[in-house]
């Protein structure tokens, strides 16, 4: 590392737990982000002011005024503009150490494993359940670790899946394989802000932890937030015996 960077990362350097090594690490590091919305904007923020040294932003949206609300890596004047090509912007402005491929597609279970192949991490924040099913699997096959974060009006939930490790839940051991379950938008039904940065800011972590391993591993939990009753609680999952993941 040069001398902007030693000062830049101060901050993580110091910490034993990260150290130098750990910095390198972040900065040789790829996150694969779905979504750039309510959770994928405040994790960009944060992994790119980390250090992560590339980040795929994976989102097919226009940045809307509606958004403007809760996906703060955004301003006013970025109303109409791909959110990726927002995002790379912002990046460039925040960090010159973080490079952005912008990749404005939606995900599916066809393009899913070309478009996860060289990630260290994958930083699932996507808004409905088919892309969040098709993420998971090409995640798994991969064996790349897998942080998913979800929000819904005034509750939040964070896990971290490598359902290829022995007795380690995958995402479908969690949410099962119903590719039919209805979505509900926080468009149908509102979200606080604030909560999306919150588990944006979470999930940030949990990537940064998947490639600099520290403290606790959360894999096999799963953090369930609760912002009207000002309540966090931690569940340990299961594997399920009868999920493709044990085979």
């Amino acid at each position: 590392m040069n001398d902007d960077q030693l000062e830049r990362y101060a901050r993580h350097i110091i910490l034993k737990e990260i150290g130098g090594a750990g910095q390198q690490r972040l900065l040789d590091a790829q996150v694969v982000l779905i979504g750039a919305g309510g959770i994928g904007a405040p994790a960009i923020q944060y992994l790119a002011a980390a250090g992560v040294g590339r980040l795929r932003v994976i989102d097919d949206d226009e940045v809307s005024l509606s958004n403007l609300q809760r996906q703060v890596l955004f301003a006013t004047e970025d109303i109409g503009r791909a959110k990726v090509e927002a995002a790379r912007e912002a990046v460039a402005r925040l960090n010159p150490d973080v490079s952005v491929d912008p990749v404005a597609a939606r995900l599916d279970a066809a393009n899913a494993a070309a478009l996860l192949a060289d990630a260290d991490v994958v930083l699932d924040g996507s808004d409905n359940f088919a892309t969040r099913l098709a993420v998971a699997d090409a995640a798994l096959a991969l064996r790349i670790p897998l942080v998913s974060a979800a929000v819904g009006q005034f509750d939040g939930q964070l896990g971290v899946f490598r359902g290829w490790e022995e007795g380690r839940p995958c995402y479908r051991c969690l949410v099962g394989d119903n590719p039919d379950r209805p979505d509900i938008s926080c468009a149908d039904q509102g979200v606080l802000g604030a909560l999306t940065g919150t588990l944006g800011s979470l999930a940030a972590i949990e990537a940064i932890r998947s490639i600099v391993p520290f403290g606790t591993d959360p894999a096999g939990t799963l953090l369930l937030i609760d912002m009207l009753n000002f309540r966090f609680r931690t569940l340990t999952l299961p594997k399920d015996p009868g999920c493709g993941c044990g085979r």
